[in-house]
């Protein structure tokens, strides 16, 4: 096998990497061929035939065949490349580029080459000026998906870049250039920033998801223990209606009338799926079935809202009243009213009245129904405080002293 000194190694890649055939090195190593021809752009694509063809005479570089061994052996290391790779050399630093880093110049492919770096780019060269000096000065430098704002296809064009800046020397070993390896990652930033997006939204719909099973939570509590209420309550009023009847019909009757004034309240309050009604809403709708004329009824009071449990105790307490006021009170004439009153203080207490006027004179009866106690105690039971039946001469009057549950200003 043929042997070479070491000054004919130099020689010979100093002419163009003329080396042929695999032999041993001075000390014994095996050393491989360069290109057979001894030409440095050989293989570099299209890339390559471009530089074979420009007018290298015209720029301040020369002819090619005066260029250093150090910028031919750059300019074939860029070729050779898959990985997308430019260069700048000179005091112009005049740009070199390979194949794969063609797609990256846009509308500039084809002018770019041979050209200053301030020109090529002259849209980014003070964003990248920086990165320039560190490396002219002998600082390789490394970004990360770094923000440019670029005109290559005719329009601002928001970018995104991978790359490194290396120094390049001479032959004398002096800088002379600058190396950029680079990959653009404006598609992977894209894909980034929508992913995160997508998580973001689907931890959204996790978090809302969350709140709804805990709302749905809440709410089949609620329904449960309003269930519970309303059952125990229309058991109570069955009991004492039967308890307090003469006839079948009159317990038929009664308990009807009850469970409807019930079932009203529990319209209001499931209709819209709330856990509050309005006080004012409960008073009108147990009214309604009375209310035979405009003035019949004087109803005034503040904007408050009750409980479920609390606008069922009402409503069954207005049906009362006013079952009441029809069979012996001021409904049962035709020139009777009742005014109808409320109020609550800063701290919640209510103050209900209601009083009949106009009506047949009354008289405290022997026996207190369950119509009576209902209003009394139980209702009193339910606004925690005091309710009392009064039988006075000018009309049947109740007044309750309470708390109500909710804020008067916040519906459920």
């Amino acid at each position: 096998m043929q042997r070479l000194s070491r000054s004919e190694i130099v020689a010979s890649i100093g002419s163009g990497f003329r080396l042929y055939g695999v032999f041993e090195c001075e000390r014994g190593l095996a050393c491989f061929p360069g290109p057979p021809s001894g030409d440095f752009l050989a293989g570099g694509g299209a890339s390559g035939e471009e530089i074979r063809r420009f007018d290298w005479g015209a720029t301040s570089l020369g002819l090619i065949e005066g260029w250093p061994i150090s910028l031919k052996t750059t300019v074939s290391l860029v070729l050779s490349s898959r990985q997308p790779m430019c260069f700048w050399w000179g005091r112009e630093l005049l740009k070199f580029y390979n194949d794969a880093y063609v797609p990256m110049l846009g509308q500039r492919a084809g002018k770019a080459l041979g050209r200053p770096f301030k020109e090529v780019w002259a849209d980014v060269w003070d964003d990248m000026l920086p990165f320039v000096r560190s490396a002219l000065a002998g600082e390789a430098t490394w970004m990360e998906d770094m923000p440019l704002t670029m005109q290559r296809n005719g329009y601002p064009e928001l970018t995104h870049w991978t790359f490194s800046y290396s120094p390049l020397r001479g032959d004398g070993g002096a800088i002379e250039g600058l190396l950029n390896i680079v990959t653009e990652t404006t598609r992977a930033v894209a894909d980034r920033e929508a992913l995160q997006v997508a998580y973001e939204r689907a931890q959204e719909h996790i978090r809302e998801r969350a709140r709804h099973e805990g709302e749905l939570k809440l709410l089949n509590q609620e329904l449960a223990h309003r269930m519970k209420n309303t059952l125990a309550m229309t058991q109570s009023i069955v009991t004492q209606s039967l308890r307090g009847a003469e006839s079948i019909a009159d317990a038929i009757a009664t308990v009807t009338a009850r469970i409807g004034a019930l079932s009203k309240a529990q319209d209001i309050l499931t209709g819209t799926l709330r856990t509050a009604a309005g006080f004012e809403e409960i008073v009108m709708a147990a009214l309604v079935p009375h209310r035979d004329r405009d003035d019949r009824f004087v109803i005034s009071g503040v904007p408050i809202y009750l409980t479920a449990q609390q606008a069922l105790g009402l409503s069954l307490a207005i049906h009362e009243l006013a079952t009441n006021a029809t069979k012996y009170g001021a409904l049962s004439i035709p020139d009777g009213r009742i005014e109808i009153s409320w109020s609550v203080g800063e701290d919640g207490t209510l103050s209900f009245e209601w009083v009949e006027i106009g009506g047949p004179p009354v008289t405290v009866p022997g026996r207190r129904g369950f119509g009576s106690r209902l209003t009394e105690r139980i209702i009193s039971a339910i606004f925690s405080g005091e309710g009392r039946m009064a039988f006075e001469p000018s009309g049947l009057t109740f007044r309750l002293a309470g708390r109500i549950d909710i804020s008067p200003d916040v519906p459920g």
